[in-house]
């Protein structure tokens, strides 16, 4: 009889566990910063949450803060491939009121949602105590959504509907600031009425027409 080869047993695909083992993580962290809140969101809370050992999440990452930042930006970037995997931008439809409007009723929606709120929160949290969160929040979150702004208002002055001498970094946080101290604060409701009333106010000003 002719001895047959051993059937070829396939090496586990290092890759795809891993990526899987990060996904869970990912899942895991925001789900306790929702449940928990962030102080009591632990690395070893995370691990048995995901069902990996701690040196597994330590091996990738140096904190919880770490994991919670990184899992926020997939949670941004599994929206966005929801939205059609094209990177956001604010629309141009040469109405700047409604352009901002439209995104800022988004982003209320978004500050709204459970799944964003809560690690978005911890977050901002964080990085008033921590400083290299700190920068790492500003760098990788809150700076490339401002440049959205800035590059829709700069595409407003070169159509003339707002003044060349505007600068439109320091323009935007007549809408943007007031929407954030609202939500960290709770100092009042997020709706869409809301954030209309603020670029109404920001493009036409408080004096007389």
């Amino acid at each position: 009889m002719v001895k047959q080869p051993a059937p070829d047993r396939q090496t586990p695909n290092a890759t795809r566990r891993s990526e899987r083992s990060r996904r869970a993580i990912y899942d895991a962290a925001l789900a306790l910063v929702a449940e928990a809140g962030y102080p009591k969101t632990t690395i070893e809370g995370i691990a048995a949450r995901a069902g990996v050992g701690k040196q597994t999440i330590y091996r990738w990452w140096g904190s919880k803060a770490d994991v919670l930042l990184e899992a926020f930006l997939d949670l941004g970037a599994q929206a966005e491939d929801e939205a059609g995997g094209q990177p956001y931008a604010i629309p141009d439809t040469g109405d700047l009121a409604a352009d901002l409007k439209a995104v800022l009723r988004a982003t209320v929606d978004q500050l709204t949602d459970p799944r964003f709120d809560a690690p978005a929160r911890a977050l901002a949290a964080e990085g008033v105590v921590n400083e290299q969160v700190g920068r790492e929040f500003t760098a990788k979150l809150l700076e490339p959504n401002l440049q959205l702004y800035v590059n829709r208002l700069r595409s407003a002055q070169e159509a003339g509907q707002v003044r060349p001498e505007i600068d439109p970094r320091i323009a935007l946080e007549f809408f943007v600031s007031p929407l954030a101290q609202r939500w960290l604060q709770y100092t009042g409701p997020l709706s869409h009425e809301y954030t209309d009333t603020l670029v109404d106010y920001a493009l036409h000003g408080l004096a007389p027409r």
